[in-house]
């Protein structure tokens, strides 16, 4: 089986830190509050109501799987990102549900 194209840290290398430095982007933040169902989401553009290029979005995956907060699911031509929630819980408890609490409420109240 061939190596995981988009590797991510494992879950006791996760640092508060980082985590904390990719969801302070407002694009990152929109993303982690639409993955917070903890399911796997198509890497799309459209899936998010974002108006970016797709380079851009790959991007930004990017950065949040580096930081351990997604992992990225691939079959054959088809990408799904999603939260690794209970990972994060149990290493930063009640870090990851604050935050997208948090922004959830100010996306309602932007709309």
């Amino acid at each position: 089986m061939p190596a995981n194209p988009y590797p991510q840290p494992s879950a006791d290398e996760v640092d508060l830190v980082e985590v904390l430095r990719a969801l302070a982007d407002p694009v990152r933040l929109r993303i982690v509050v639409r993955l917070a169902d903890s399911e796997y989401h198509p890497c799309g553009v459209e899936e998010y109501g974002l108006e970016i290029h797709k380079s851009t979005l790959s991007h930004h995956f990017k950065t949040l799987r580096e930081a351990g907060i997604t992992s990225t699911l691939v079959r054959g031509r088809n990408h799904g990102v999603k939260l690794r929630r209970d990972e994060l819980e149990s290493r930063f408890p009640g870090v990851l549900d604050s935050i997208v609490a948090a922004a959830a409420t100010v996306a309602a109240t932007a709309d």
